[in-house]
């Protein structure tokens, strides 16, 4: 078992060079806790060895370091009307709430999901305090399907796994799950059928076994409460009304946890 998880890893990743630092997320050993909590400004500065998550809209999530390094996902171009510069933004183009043609030059770091040749995207970037890196997915397209269309992005940030899956379309295969490694926090699209059929989503998420799961992509209050519904058995849901929460690797909940998040753009009084 322990040669078939190493060929498996060998074969969903890329060649790494010498200069890459190595993912902490694809490894077998557990990880120690988590520790979630509360209301904060995206301005105010995050308590050390912790990450700060903001649900932003739709899919997009601002993801802050404890020294204010800071990537958006499935960024449109548009966070709030605030002056704010991410560090890196990621993109998915399955649809147009995914992504922008125009992002601002000024962001030093713009990840397409996507290969714009046609190949395969590989990312792999070291910002020092977080690490960004993609698993590719396929997407379904309306004359058939767009290999390689879709990516994973995980950001390994204060020692946690951090993945948001964008706008998946299929269950990921075994070698993708082992290219994704650990994850301890999931942002998941669960509208039950522009992504993943709710079923289908359930059973990816509780096969990876986060301890905490972000749902998104959802448009309806019905979609979110038919996934909170039918996870209900083995996980616990925290819904607070807040948009925010900052996680560490200290302290893991008893039960792996749904946290609503309420989806809000920027602003500077909170």
């Amino acid at each position: 078992m322990f040669r078939w998880i190493l060929v498996l890893l060998f074969l969903a990743s890329p060649a790494l060079s010498e200069d890459r630092r190595p993912s902490h997320c694809i490894a077998l050993a557990q990880a120690p806790g988590l520790e979630y909590l509360h209301k904060a400004s995206f301005r105010d500065p995050v308590e050390r060895h912790h990450v700060r998550i903001s649900y932003i809209a739709h899919a997009s999530f601002l993801i802050q370091s404890d020294d204010g390094t800071s990537a958006i996902t499935d960024f449109t171009g548009f966070f709030g009307n605030v002056a704010f510069l991410p560090d890196a933004v990621t993109m998915n183009h399955a649809h147009d709430t995914h992504w922008t043609a125009f992002p601002d030059p000024a962001i030093p770091h713009v990840l397409r999901g996507w290969d714009e040749l046609g190949g395969i995207a590989d990312h792999h970037l070291d910002l020092g305090s977080m690490l960004i890196r993609n698993v590719p997915t396929d997407i379904r397209r309306f004359d058939g399907v767009e290999e390689n269309g879709n990516s994973i992005f995980v950001f390994e940030v204060g020692g946690l796994c951090v993945a948001h899956l964008g706008h998946l379309h299929h269950e990921p295969n075994a070698a993708q799950y082992a290219a994704l490694g650990r994850m301890d926090v999931v942002m998941a699209a669960v509208d039950g059928g522009m992504s993943l059929d709710t079923p289908t989503m359930m059973r990816v998420l509780r096969k990876v076994k986060a301890r905490i799961v972000i749902p998104m992509h959802w448009f309806e209050g019905w979609t979110l409460n038919a996934f909170l519904t039918g996870m209900s058995d083995t996980y616990d849901v925290i819904n607070t009304g807040e948009s925010a929460l900052e996680v560490s690797l200290r302290s893991l909940p008893a039960r792996p946890t749904i946290h609503v998040l309420a989806p809000r753009y920027l602003r500077e009084d909170r």
